[in-house]
């Protein structure tokens, strides 16, 4: 057991809940674990592994206490194994994430306060998302306040929403959902007027990066890896956007 005087000298170790979007979790791991190597620093981590089909049964249903017990039961898990901290490396189950923090065995980095942050930090005023139709009906479930979040037009929602579910469940990326999502991007840009697309689904890291992205954008899993970086006590990278 740590006394209080060797309470500092504990190394903070990630809990990571992977399963609601494999792809995600494991472009999560891999960000964590080079910027551990970059400074020479043991990536400390455990991880369980959740549903992706319950969690999304959950949201379907706007279900946000049982979605909120159910990744407690996981953050139970990893606090037994050792985690100081707590990860949702999806942002779709951040519906609960109030709900969440009220009954959390350790506590969670919540994507969307990192978000957030980051679009204030970049003076934003008009953004649009793509992710679910759970975020994207929400407008992040109202953490962007003063900035205007475009939502795009009933169909073009119901195919991001399809896009980003096809990917998130897969981990398989369509080169025809790439192209659409780009052409939907640019439309928003000028019918809209938005500045810049929030890539509010961490699967989308899959599918792009700083390299292949030709509009603006703020990828959220970079913003929440750098968050978590921090929480970890190793210096965060600049979130990307473009």
């Amino acid at each position: 057991m740590t006394t209080t005087g060797e309470a500092h000298s504990v190394d903070p170790t990630i809990g990571l809940i992977g399963g609601l979007g494999v792809g995600a979790a494991i472009h999560y791991y891999r960000g964590l674990a080079a910027a551990h190597d970059d400074r020479r620093r043991p990536l400390r981590l455990v991880m369980a592994h959740a549903s992706i089909s319950r969690a999304t049964d959950y949201a379907s249903r706007g279900d946000r206490h049982g979605l909120a017990v159910y990744l407690a039961g996981f953050l139970s898990q990893l606090k037994a194994a050792g985690a100081t901290f707590g990860v949702i490396p999806a942002v779709t189950p951040h519906l609960c994430i109030d709900e969440l923090k009220r009954i959390t065995p350790l506590p969670v980095i919540d994507i969307t306060e990192a978000v957030a942050s980051a679009v204030r930090e970049r003076k934003l005023s008009k953004v649009a998302l793509f992710g679910t139709r759970f975020v994207i009906e929400s407008d992040l479930y109202g953490r962007l306040s003063g900035v205007e979040v475009l939502r795009p037009r009933p169909a073009e929602v119901d195919f991001v929403h399809r896009a980003y579910t096809h990917l998130a469940h897969t981990a398989t990326v369509s080169a025809e959902d790439r192209q659409q999502l780009v052409v939907l991007a640019e439309t928003l840009q000028k019918r809209d007027g938005v500045e810049a697309v929030l890539l509010a689904g961490t699967d989308f890291a899959l599918m792009f990066d700083a390299s292949n992205t030709p509009f603006p954008h703020l990828d959220c899993a970079r913003v929440h890896i750098d968050a978590i970086l921090r929480a970890a006590r190793v210096d965060a990278g600049a979130a990307t956007t473009a």
